[in-house]
Formats: C-alpha cells, sequence, structure tokens
C-alpha cells in the first residue's frame, strides 16, 4: 500500500499477466458485456477482483469503440473519395463523347486543340 503525501492511500495501477490479458481479449471478443454471474467466474478463474475484471471491460469497450469510430471515419472518406472519382469519370466520359464524334473539318481550330492536348 502505497500512500500520497497527506498519508492518504494511494491506488496503484493493476499489472495483468499475460494469460489474464489473453483471456480477458477472448472473452471480449465473444460478448462486450459481462453479466454479475459471467464477471465473478471470470474473475475467479484469472484470480482477480470483480471489479478489476468490470473496469477492464469498461476500458475496453472505450478503446473499441474509438477503433470503431475511426475506421467507420475512414471507411466513409474512402466511400466519398470513391464517390467522387466517380462522378469525375462521369463527367469525363461526357467530354470524351465529343472527343469520340467524327470532327467537322469546318469546326474552329481552338475544340481541335482542346481536344487534342486533352488526350496526349
Amino acid at each position: 500500500i502505497l500512500l500520497d503525501k497527506d498519508g492518504k492511500r494511494k491506488h496503484t495501477r493493476p499489472t495483468f499477466s499475460g494469460q489474464q490479458i489473453f483471456a480477458l481479449e477472448k472473452t471480449f471478443e465473444q460478448t462486450k458485456y459481462l453479466a454479475g454471474p459471467e464477471r465473478a467466474r471470470l474473475a475467479y478463474s484469472l484470480g482477480m477482483t470483480e471489479s478489476q475484471v468490470k473496469v477492464w471491460f469498461q476500458n475496453r469497450r472505450t478503446k473499441w469503440r474509438k477503433k470503431h469510430a475511426a475506421e467507420m471515419a475512414t471507411a466513409k472518406k474512402k466511400q466519398d473519395s470513391e464517390t467522387e472519382r466517380l462522378k469525375g469519370a462521369s463527367e469525363n466520359e461526357e467530354e470524351d463523347d465529343d472527343y469520340n464524334k467524327p470532327l467537322d473539318p469546318n469546326s474552329d481550330d481552338e475544340k481541335i486543340t482542346q481536344l487534342l492536348k486533352k488526350h496526349k
């Protein structure tokens, strides 16, 4: 037990073994929330207190939500950029229609120059 400068008990952070973390992670993959009896059984089997298991799951859910939110944001950005790319491609297709039409010998030279520059 550690004491702070005022003589009050100072809480120390528990250090979990690799085996405990592995078991907690495996359980978390199966269920994000533990009911009381499940939490008690897991805590007993890992040699931890119920409150340690409870707090570990709370912290792990927070980490999971942040990661999930970041993945969703990345996916949305990717989808938005793909939508923009497809939108740009459809606009280019419209411009390509002009390119694929036979040139009118009487058309102005500027249009021919633009088409040639675009498709070099």
